[in-house]
């Protein structure tokens, strides 16, 4: 039965106090207020970008300030922080003439620098950085990657603006040059879940649509921080509880933002908040599987799950009871963090729902064991068959405007267009699409190439975006990787701290354009699977700046000109066109060609009516062991957050939704005062690969956990500790705490 939300809901205030006067949260009116200041020399255009463009922050999606979950104002903090990178003036070239000058500058720094305006050139001894032209930097890559073998170079893309267009071009052109070596932010992210969705559904997307978050029974979020993320989605969250939804969150942390929110743009909301979360489940860093194994234990053990659903759609239900018969409370709960009767309350909550939405994001992925954390949850999911109709979903709720489409098209170094396995079979398929042979293997993982190229076992590495340094743990490491590299092809709208790395032989710059400089207009695929068409947006221009498109095709076109017509494009339409051609759930995106223009691959619901894409047509269990997560007495488990930030790029040193400063170290008042360290007291955490420096900041987070921001914690993180399957970094460490005084006191009798 469909809920009627209610006008005015008293229950649901967070505050009495107007406007949330006094209270920690973001001023969303002050954002408007410095958005028009940071673009007031082009405000008729950054108006027509927000008007008239597909957002590049998050992947929630809209046409212009409207999206296609409710009739509202679609604007957040994100999109008018990213504002600047689309409308502001390139840089001098004497600004790039001394490198060693832009050393130490921080990356906001370096991007209030300016565009880039024409291709750079550095080489080896070079102080700084000449420019070149487009010819020149072309043919001398060319050159490179004609001499190089393909197991020897390698392409990553990140996913911030990035078009379904430039990433279908780039893995396209790697592929014709020989290699299946290209990678992009995906990997990153939501590598655990597409592997656990594809095996467990068939699918490797979010079942549903953000509608069916207002009025459904439930929402789980777990590791997911939408308010800080995805801040928009606080209004979908708004309207839920109007409706009646309860909300749930589980994570090691309380977020402030989760718990209460103001919706600028509702009244209701901008006045007296929302509260947001009914039930908060706190469990340690990487204890997802033990909760949700508890979870699903008490469903199985009480007869509340779906026998009908699980008869007739599923399988591997009998493993998974078996499996769960052998796990004891007791390790349950060691592992988990939290009690049984905590598992339990979250059981009767399921049962008690006819329809439930579970959304998770990196906070389960971002692990050691990020597979099976997702797997564990989409079980639960499945106990009562949550997936496949209304107000239902299992949703890896995505970070970024470009992310769901990069693999999707292919960019990819383990898939082929369309999330086909590199097999010799689906190989021989493409190759008698495109025309030329393309490689039966996989290639090298994000990770795989720096490791690579540590090894000096990389020749070439073309860098769209991203910014290595600032995503991948230990930076020292990927220093000296990229620093051994003989040719860097850095391909961006601005520069990064990366680029500035001395090179080995060669580093080239070559500036593109925005999503709103490309003519022809480009699409984006959204979290809930909505291809959207974004125009081309009439204002100013970098003259030299090329679309990503062609940079690489050119690059292909050149290396083998033999095949120089398949790997060029005659523009946007026609990149669509193959799209199409490749990658049949994209069907209708060669019809896309105007504003407001989008397609839901796949329809609202994935899986809709229980018909599941697999080989036998039904859902599967899988069987969850618990991960071992013993650390020596006296250690914290530390996880790295974002905090005023879009990915790698900080906006902020203050968070506004938490009080935290870039070194707090979020720490449990009970493991403070154990520790004898109260607020704002200076602190060292210490792991196996490295030490940071902090300050205490006291916080509703469990025991024995901290959590400190990212990218600074990087240097805590063993890079070898990854994934099995999706290779994803983990990004989190077992660290001591230190106060400053034991650190000197080692120090100076070590002198």
């Amino acid at each position: 039965m469909r809920r009627r939300e209610k006008w005015i809901d008293p229950a649901n205030w967070a505050s009495l106090k107007p406007l949330g006067i006094g209270e920690g949260r973001p001023n969303n009116y002050r954002e408007i207020t410095k958005a028009i200041g940071d673009n007031r020399d082009q405000l008729g255009y950054a108006w027509r970008i927000l008007r008239e463009g597909t957002c590049d922050g998050c992947a929630l999606g809209t046409k212009g300030i409207r999206d296609w979950t409710m009739r509202e104002v679609h604007l957040c903090n994100v999109r008018l922080r990213l504002l600047r990178l689309n409308t502001m003036p390139a840089f001098y070239a004497a600004t790039v003439a001394d490198a060693g000058a832009l050393g130490g500058m921080r990356s906001a720094r370096l991007r209030e620098l300016g565009r880039i305006p024409f291709p750079l050139i550095r080489r080896q001894g070079d102080p700084g950085f000449s420019r070149i032209s487009w010819d020149e930097a072309l043919d001398l890559a060319a050159g490179k990657l004609r001499d190089t073998n393909p197991d020897r170079f390698g392409a990553y893309l990140t996913s911030r603006g990035t078009p379904n267009e430039n990433y279908f071009a780039a893995q396209k052109a790697i592929r014709a040059l020989g290699g299946n070596s290209i990678d992009n932010a995906a990997r990153i992210c939501h590598s655990p879940s597409t592997f656990g969705l594809k095996e467990a559904l068939g699918v490797a997307a979010t079942t549903c649509s953000y509608s069916d978050w207002i009025g459904s029974d439930l929402i789980v979020f777990v590791g997911s921080n939408v308010a800080n993320n995805q801040p928009v989605a606080m209004k979908y969250l708004y309207h839920a509880k109007k409706a009646g939804t309860r909300i749930v969150c589980i994570n090691p942390y309380r977020e402030p933002g989760m718990e209460r929110y103001w919706v600028p743009s509702n009244i209701e909301s901008a006045v007296f908040g929302t509260k947001i979360t009914d039930r908060f489940f706190g469990i340690n860093v990487g204890g997802d599987i033990g909760f949700l194994n508890g979870v699903a234990k008490h469903m199985i053990d009480n007869s509340w799950i779906d026998r009908n659903f699980v008869d007739h759609h599923t399988t591997g239900y009998a493993d998974l009871v078996a499996t769960l018969d052998g796990q004891s409370w007791e390790d349950l709960e060691a592992t988990a963090g939290t009690s049984r009767a905590e598992m339990r309350a979250l059981a009767e909550m399921l049962h008690h729902a006819e329809t439930a939405v579970f959304v998770w994001s990196m906070g389960v992925t971002q692990h050691e064991h990020g597979e099976d954390n997702v797997r564990a949850l989409i079980n639960l999911g499945l106990t009562k068959g949550f997936v496949g109709r209304d107000k239902c979903g299992l949703m890896p709720i995505r970070g970024h405007s470009g992310v769901q489409g990069g693999a999707e098209m292919g960019a990819y170094s383990t898939v082929l267009p369309g999330g086909e396995p590199i097999t010799a079979e689906a190989a021989a398929k493409f190759s008698d699409l495109w025309g030329f042979e393309v490689p039966s293997k996989p290639g090298l993982t994000a990770t795989d190439m720096i490791d690579a190229a540590h090894r000096r076992e990389l020749d070439v590495l073309i860098s769209s975006g991203g910014n290595f340094l600032e995503v991948l743990p230990d930076p020292d490491y990927c220093h000296e990787a990229l620093a051994r590299i003989p040719l860097r092809i850095h391909i961006d709208i601005c520069l990064s701290s990366q680029m500035l790395v001395d090179p080995a032989e060669t580093v080239l710059v070559l500036p593109a354009q925005t999503r709103y400089e490309m003519v022809g207009g480009v699409t984006e695929t959204s979290t809930e699977r909505r291809i959207i068409f974004s125009p081309e947006i009439r204002g100013p221009r970098i003259e030299e700046a090329w679309p990503e498109y062609r940079i690489f095709g050119e690059l292909a076109a050149r290396t083998r000109p033999e095949i120089a017509d398949a790997v060029r494009f005659d523009g946007t339409p026609a990149l669509r066109r193959q799209i199409a051609a490749a990658v049949p759930l994209y069907a209708g995106i060669e019809k896309l060609n105007a504003f407001g223009d989008a397609v839901q691959y796949g329809g609202p619901h994935l899986c809709a009516d229980w018909k599941f894409p697999t080989d036998d047509g039904r859902a599967h269990f899988s069987t969850v062991g618990l991960p071992d997560l013993s650390r020596p007495d006296g250690t914290f488990v530390v996880a790295t957050r974002r905090g005023k930030q879009f990915n790698s790029m900080v906006q902020e040193r203050r968070d506004a939704l938490t009080g935290a400063e870039r070194e707090a170290v979020l720490m449990n008042p009970d493991d403070a005062d154990r520790l004898g360290v109260s607020d704002g007291d200076p602190i060292v955490l210490r792991s196996d690969a490295g030490t940071l420096s902090g300050r205490v900041l006291r916080a509703p987070i469990a025991l024995g956990n901290l959590q400190v921001h990212w990218p600074e914690g990087e240097v805590l993180l063993d890079r070898s500790r990854r994934s099995p399957q999706a290779r994803i970094p983990d990004y989190n460490a077992v660290v001591r705490v230190e106060q400053v005084e034991q650190v000197e006191q080692v120090e100076h009798g070590h002198r």
